[in-house]
């Protein structure tokens, strides 16, 4: 079976870039095999930028030191983080069966970007990273995210009519010791709407009786990975 979907360029681009849903973008932070690609140069840019938000959005939530692996299942996870699906209907170790097959691919996906990138000690050979944990370190890699995520951070934090510039509350943001976990809410809201707003799609464009059979499908999943887990 083979899910597909059709979208605009310039949607793609915007989504990739900013984060409006990570519906698609969130995909693309994991392995896929592009078919074909015409030399969009913009849409190459834009690909690029969603890995690397993906590297400091998970840099952000993990500690200061950690395993490839361990980075690798962050990402994985971004896209999930907040869907009331994973809830209700998907295999909670979904992230994990994607990530343990496929660490050399997400090697391959990353690696370039993590020898660049210069907040990061990766010690490739042992599989392992270090990070700049620091408030000036956490301030930078704020400043770097996507814009949606930074105004989903900025209402979780800023105070209603408050109305502080967002550099001064992500440099707030940075200075606190659950940045992580504010970080994490602000992606569970981007995804949280997404999720609602794709799952209404499904039932107004395959009908309710395909979308009742395809919950039923993610039901059983679901309990089957729960079941396998406690055994």
């Amino acid at each position: 079976m083979i899910k597909y979907g059709v979208i605009n360029t310039d949607t793609l681009i915007d989504d990739l870039l900013h984060w409006k849903t990570l519906y698609v973008a969130g995909r693309l932070q994991k392995p896929v095999k592009i078919l074909t690609q015409n030399e969009n140069s913009k849409l190459q840019a834009a690909l690029v930028s969603n890995l690397k938000s993906a590297v400091t959005a998970a840099f952000l939530m993990l500690p200061e030191s950690f395993s490839e692996e361990d980075l690798y299942m962050q990402i994985a996870g971004l896209s999930y983080s907040g869907d009331f699906r994973m809830v209700i209907g998907e295999d909670r170790s979904k992230v994990q069966n994607i990530v343990k097959p496929n660490v050399p691919y997400f090697q391959k996906l990353y690696s370039n970007i993590l020898q660049d990138c210069p907040q990061v000690v990766y010690k490739h050979h042992l599989g392992r990273l270090e990070i700049d944990k620091s408030p000036e370190g956490q301030f930078t890699q704020l400043m770097a995210l996507p814009r949606t995520l930074q105004q989903k951070i900025t209402s979780l934090v800023d105070p209603p009519g408050k109305n502080r510039d967002v550099e001064e509350i992500l440099l707030q943001v940075a200075h606190d010791p659950d940045c992580g976990f504010v970080v994490h809410q602000g992606i569970s809201g981007i995804v949280r709407s997404s999720s609602i707003v794709q799952s209404a799609k499904t039932i107004l464009t395959a009908g309710a009786k395909k979308s009742v059979t395809y919950s039923m499908k993610k039901l059983y999943k679901m309990t089957k990975g729960w079941l396998r887990k406690t055994s």
